[in-house]
């Protein structure tokens, strides 16, 4: 009886890492733009919606199918590892979102040997 409620909570604690995951990929590809998922040469930023919403609404709606949300937590992992940087690459740094300064500013101000 101990070992199932142990066994619950963490399948219940792996099924909330994974959704965590999974709306991060999500929230993080609407917040990207369109032409930088082109310029990247990845799929377009419908079809990582749709798998990532898919993957979140899965994670939602059928927690008690494993296979499922690993196969979700494939995607979403895919995403995060390889599209996400691509795409920070393509907008450049910080993501499109700007700071100011220029290329060849360090940490700690500009490296032009002063």
């Amino acid at each position: 009886m101990l070992f199932q409620g142990f066994q619950a909570t963490v399948m219940g604690l792996i099924s909330l890492v994974l959704l965590a995951l999974a709306v991060f990929a999500f929230v993080d590809g609407v917040l990207r733009r369109e032409d930088a998922y082109r310029a990247a040469d990845k799929q377009t930023k419908q079809f990582w919606l749709i798998i990532l919403g898919l993957t979140v609404v899965v994670n939602l709606a059928v927690p008690w199918f494993f296979l499922l949300q690993l196969i979700g937590a494939v995607a979403s992992i895919v995403y995060i590892v390889d599209v996400r940087p691509a795409l920070k690459q393509v907008m450049g740094r910080g993501g499109g979102r700007r700071r100011g300064g220029s290329s060849s500013d360090g940490p700690y101000g500009p490296f032009n040997g002063r």
